[in-house]
């Protein structure tokens, strides 16, 4: 077996970091390989793995292929066709490769790869990070993309029971890999801070959905002020203007706040982090950052419904609040800021519930799957 992932973009977002640890862990069971349809940092992280990369260039607009794409047909019939011409060069890379299997990583990379597999000869599986919904799709696309999945790929790969919920896979071989942690080592961490001294992280893209902004709100609103707030994360699809306004709001509200931008590994911030805040106002694919920040032994804070609800048990190992409630939020701060045994207690509980989420045990998931995918699709391709 030789597994080919393949990825529209190459800047290191949550999905391009979870496939490349699923990639890297992957190598004791099976031969894989990355192609990226567009340059950027993840194919030098790719290559440092010592994992074979290819870059194969490409015209078209990924901008069409969003919901505000989805506003103009003829430029998301334009966008659609750019990725079928880049999906047929990449079925002859496919084969150069060797591949047995393709793994499209996003919804760009799965219409690529309906082609690319189609001209390989190779069964494909989507590899799905996003909740397949309305809300992050829009009407339009939501549906189009689960049947194109459907359609489209021989199998699929969902980052949680939540996600999974949203495709449509009818007699369609699917299972859940969480995007999991790789192996660090245990190093001691400070006790939590009294109320006045407390550090608090808020990790992730800084994005209108993320968040943010409401948290800062709800911090605001809150009966303890922490010494310190780091907000952990970059901008991308043009979300400057969102940040800038995230930078005014913290001035205006008088918070101590700290814009870091983006942060190739935010382990040093959660490790000085008393609390972490995931703040998303929409329901989370899964929630990466929530899992590492208990595994760094912060006490956390993070919204249902989504991800988050299959990592945290609320009141055990974190506390979990509505998403967009404002109120919930500001009463959970007030709890955690206040009480720096409960703190404790919830950060002991999140560090031994962060170990069950192990990328060894994600590889092992997923080594079982893939051929499994394949032997159907030859008895029935």
């Amino acid at each position: 077996m030789k597994a080919v992932f393949i990825a529209h973009t190459a800047a290191p977002s949550g999905a391009e970091l979870a496939t490349l640890r699923l990639a890297s862990a992957l190598r004791p069971h099976l031969d894989t390989a990355v192609v990226y349809t567009a340059d950027g940092p993840m194919l030098a992280r790719t290559r440092e793995r010592g994992i074979e990369t290819r870059l194969l260039a490409n015209t078209f607009d990924s901008r069409a292929m969003t919901i505000a794409g989805a506003a103009d047909p003829r430029r998301l019939l334009a966008g659609a066709a750019g990725l079928l011409r880049v999906g047929w060069a990449l079925g002859a890379t496919a084969r150069e490769l060797d591949a047995t299997v393709l793994v499209a990583g996003s919804t760009k990379a799965l219409l690529m790869g309906a082609v690319a597999a189609r001209r390989a000869g190779v069964p494909l599986v989507w590899q799905v990070h996003d909740r397949i919904t309305a809300q992050y799709f829009g009407r339009v696309l939501a549906p189009v993309i689960r049947l194109l999945g459907r359609c489209a790929a021989h199998g699929c790969i969902a980052n949680s029971r939540g996600t999974l919920r949203t495709l449509f896979t009818w007699r369609q071989p699917a299972v859940v890999a969480y995007p999991g942690l790789e192996p660090a080592p245990e190093t001691p961490r400070a006790a939590q801070r009294e109320p006045e001294d407390t550090v608090v992280a808020v990790v992730g893209r800084l994005a209108p959905w993320k968040g943010q902004d409401l948290f800062l709100r709800a911090l605001a609103a809150a009966k303890y002020r922490p010494r310190q707030v780091f907000l952990v994360g970059g901008t991308f699809f043009d979300e400057e203007p969102y940040r800038a306004g995230l930078e005014a709001l913290a001035t205006e509200l008088a918070l101590p706040v700290t814009f870091t931008g983006h942060v190739d590994d935010p382990e040093a911030v959660l490790r000085e982090a008393d609390v972490l805040v995931h703040c998303s106002i929409l329901p989370e694919p899964f929630g990466q950052v929530v899992a590492e920040g208990m595994r760094a032994g912060c006490a956390v804070v993070a919204t249902r419904p989504g991800g988050p609800t299959e990592i945290v048990e609320s009141e055990v190992s974190g506390l979990l609040v509505d998403a967009g409630d404002e109120g919930q939020l500001t009463a959970a701060l007030d709890r955690l800021l206040g009480d720096p045994a409960l703190r404790t207690r919830l950060a002991d509980a999140g560090r031994t519930r962060a170990a069950q989420f192990d990328i060894t045990e994600s590889a092992r998931v997923v080594a079982q799957f893939l051929p499994s995918v394949r032997r159907k699709w030859l008895r029935h391709g």
